[in-house]
């Protein structure tokens, strides 16, 4: 453990110029004693970490100073190659960068190290889209990643869902998101949430803005998928379920059926279960055949019986 945080200790300097102890305790979550503990230990084996007092103070390595990367165990090194995701970064424009990042990254290991992390390249493939997810164009994706990198407004012409569906939008984009094989730009104003896919035309001037001191991508998204899973799930139907039924339920309508769910006489279970909408409960009890009886609300269960009358009609011999 001590060997683990004396080389972070070594290389957050190294990556993110100087640092206070307190910020070098916090980011490894230990007490600023031990913080002060570690460096007199670096000291002694004669690494060139040094100090300085003040309001804008810290900790710096000297200049010209690097280290390699023979402090790596053997989880961090096969992390680190298990995290360069080729696909997302050819999309970027990176996969040339990556590859040569790799190389570079392989051959500074000590050999065990890159044995190790060659089986782990050759064992695992991350392949994020789902099964039926078709293979989406995205055009853009290059430019918009150069805007968020530098800092530069976009205009954009942004086809949306609702009337008018093709509009003009002025970008500050904040940051890029992969998300079940699909990009998304979160920029202002807002920020809002925007399918690069959607982005029709798009146009890169000279002006600039700056990202708030305060925000935090990894965070805002947080927010923005617990907010959407609120607004997605805002109806609800009292439903009896037959056992093979009930074994098909997924994600929310699972745990639903668990929290709510009463055993009838007959084996089957009467549960209460979230609806995103009509048409959506519709098609989904559908689906569950003769295996569902929704009681309740009203209109969906008259929708679905007159499904049911015009299917049986239709194949009435």
């Amino acid at each position: 453990m001590k060997s683990s945080r004396l080389l972070s200790i070594l290389l957050l300097p190294q990556t993110r110029g100087r640092m206070t102890a307190a910020e070098l305790a916090a980011e490894l979550d230990v007490s600023p004693r031990t913080v002060y503990r570690d460096v007199e230990s670096l000291h002694a084996a004669g690494v060139p970490l040094y100090g300085d007092a003040g309001h804008r103070g810290g900790y710096q390595l000297l200049a010209g100073y690097r280290t390699r990367l023979t402090g790596l165990n053997a989880g961090e090194a096969e992390a680190l190659f298990l995290a360069g995701v080729p696909g997302p970064a050819a999309e970027l424009g990176l996969g040339p960068a990556l590859a040569a990042a790799q190389l570079k990254l392989r051959a500074a290991l000590p050999p065990e190290l890159r044995e190790q992390a060659d089986r782990m390249r050759t064992r695992f493939h991350l392949d994020a889209p789902g099964w039926y997810a078709a293979d989406t164009e995205v055009p853009f994706l290059p430019q918009v990643a150069d805007a968020v990198w530098h800092g530069r407004v976009l205009q954009v012409r942004y086809r949306r869902w609702k009337e008018p569906t093709d509009v003009d939008r002025r970008l500050e984009p904040y940051g890029l998101v992969l998300k079940a094989g699909r990009w998304y730009a979160v920029a202002a104003p807002g920020p809002r949430t925007y399918r690069v896919d959607q982005i029709l035309r798009l146009a890169a001037g000279d002006e600039r803005f700056e990202v708030p001191a305060d925000f935090d991508l990894a965070e805002h998204w947080r927010r923005y998928q617990a907010d959407f899973h609120a607004r997605l799930h805002h109806g609800e139907a009292v439903v009896r379920l037959s056992p093979p039924a009930a074994a098909r339920l997924t994600g929310p309508a699972a745990r639903a059926l668990a929290a709510t769910g009463t055993a009838e006489p007959d084996g089957w279970t009467r549960a209460t279960l979230p609806t995103e909408s009509l048409e959506q409960a519709h098609a989904f009890f559908l689906s569950l055949g003769a295996g569902a009886e929704v009681l309740a609300p009203r209109e969906l269960r008259d929708r679905l019986a007159a499904t049911v009358r015009a299917l049986a009609a239709a194949y009435r011999d």
